[in-house]
């Protein structure tokens, strides 16, 4: 099979959906389960994010129209409302509750909105964009960019951030 970064995003989608499909089915006596879950979901989602917004989404902003760029700018806009919201809503929660259960929940439906947005949207506009070569190019650099140094920063990064805000959020409600 060909190298195409859009079925390569399109496979994490569903990765991260099945994910969310399994933390749903966990109950409030399945602590250590959730906590094994959420760190799963976060060591998929925030590399992906964050190549997305970093690489991908500058790149299709470049060559959309004023209607792909109106994507780009929702698409953006999703990921840092659950970077900055609802991942530290999830982390505030102890995993053994109910409100655990909820945020995580909504978490699930919200990169599940966000997910199906882009396949149907803005992979679709991304398919007349890039040409075959280009997305299998995209698709190269994204998997050399996940094993490198740089990538394991942001990542260690990005759950600090998140850990502390969780934190913050713990503290203030």
């Amino acid at each position: 099979m060909a190298r195409d970064i859009l079925k390569t995003l399109k496979a994490e989608h569903d990765q991260l959906r099945a994910l969310f499909a399994e933390l749903g089915e966990t109950t409030d006596r399945g602590v250590k389960k959730r906590q094994s879950l959420l760190e799963r979901i976060e060591s998929a989602l925030i590399p992906h994010a964050k190549w997305e917004e970093e690489v991908f989404y500058p790149a299709f902003r470049d060559r959309a129209d004023r209607d792909g760029q109106q994507v780009y700018a929702e698409a953006l806009t999703e990921h840092h409302a659950v970077e900055k919201t609802v991942i530290p809503e999830v982390h505030a929660a102890s995993p053994g509750t109910p409100e655990f259960a909820g945020r995580a929940k909504v978490f699930g439906e919200l990169i599940d909105h966000h997910a199906t947005e882009e396949e149907t949207t803005m992979f679709k506009m991304a398919r007349s964009l890039f040409n075959a070569q280009e997305r299998a190019e995209l698709d190269e650099a994204y998997a050399e960019w996940k094993e490198s140094a740089g990538a394991q920063a942001v990542m260690a990064g990005e759950k600090a951030k998140a850990a502390v805000k969780g934190t913050v959020k713990s503290l203030t409600q």
